[in-house]
């Protein structure tokens, strides 16, 4: 029984710190992450330079992507959550 009871709280406590470092957003403000998102965007454009930053409210997130060409769906570079 004691086994049990250590072995499950060790899988709930796992779950804790996964859960709570995926909702812990890395900005404090949507204006810091547009900052690093045009800032990274600049440095990259030499490497591609279709890279375009657009916000998303409904995730609360900056999003770094590249378009593509008109037949493929655009390719998320990184993402900005605050």
């Amino acid at each position: 029984m004691k086994i049990l009871f250590i072995t499950s709280s060790f899988f709930l406590l796992i779950i804790l710190i996964f859960t709570t470092g995926y909702f812990n957003p890395e900005f404090k403000s949507a204006f810091e992450a547009d900052q690093q998102c045009h800032f990274e965007m600049s440095s990259l454009i030499s490497e591609m330079p279709e890279l375009g930053c657009d916000h998303d409210i409904e995730t609360r997130q900056w999003i770094l992507f590249n378009p593509g060409t008109s037949n493929q769906p655009a390719e998320v570079v990184k993402r900005y959550r605050y």
